[in-house]
């Protein structure tokens, strides 16, 4: 198995639908407790984060809580369509306000590959137990080359403008990451048992 997904298979994660209008309070509903996440996934596109995400909240018995589900349920349509219309700023703000609901949730949460970009999420991620999940560049282009429902990835260049992307945020990745974890050439199984060290170690 590989890492590569698409957008429907990130619509059957079982991210629960939580109160996403402005006015709301962050709400626990289905089997989200309101509580903190038992660990937080960030990474560039391609990484694998949604796939990880699934099978560690599997593993632990926990729902995963993806913050580009959370902003499809907001909005009532796909993120790269949002992206398209709204523009990257207004978008990022959007994306933030999930993020920060998300974060107030218990379970296994996977943020979207951009939303370390927005400095309100790096604060709120200070409180919390966050995993980098990394890929090279050549192996993030492979894994993305068929993507076509992120705009943000759309270049003349598809290549560059991946290296182009993972150099601007890489500082944040660190800045926000307890630990980082890489995933070329190595089957999910394997990634997921040492997220799951990682997990075991940071609650003893």
């Amino acid at each position: 198995m590989t890492f590569t997904e698409s957008a429907q298979e990130r619509d059957e994660a079982t991210t629960p639908e939580l109160d996403t209008s402005p006015d709301s309070q962050p709400t626990a509903q289905a089997s989200v407790v309101a509580s903190v996440p038992r660990i937080v996934l960030v990474g560039p596109p391609g990484a694998g984060k949604s796939t990880i995400g699934r099978r560690i909240a599997s593993a632990l018995n926990l729902p995963i809580v993806d913050s580009d589900l959370l902003i499809e349920q907001s909005e009532g349509k796909a993120c790269g369509e949002i992206f398209s219309e709204v523009g990257e700023e207004r978008f990022r703000e959007i994306e933030a306000g999930c993020v920060a609901r998300a974060l107030a949730t218990g379970g296994v949460v996977s943020l979207g590959g951009g939303a370390i970009l927005t400095a309100s999420t790096r604060q709120l991620l200070q409180r919390h137990t966050v995993v980098w999940i990394d890929v090279s560049a050549e192996e993030g282009i492979r894994r993305t080359a068929n993507e076509t429902s992120r705009p943000v990835l759309n270049a003349d260049d598809p290549a560059q403008h991946y290296r182009d992307l993972l150099a601007t945020r890489e500082p944040f990745y660190r800045e926000v990451a307890d630990y980082h974890v890489r995933t070329d050439q190595r089957p999910p199984q394997r990634v997921v048992a040492e997220i799951l060290g990682i997990i075991e170690s940071s609650e003893e």
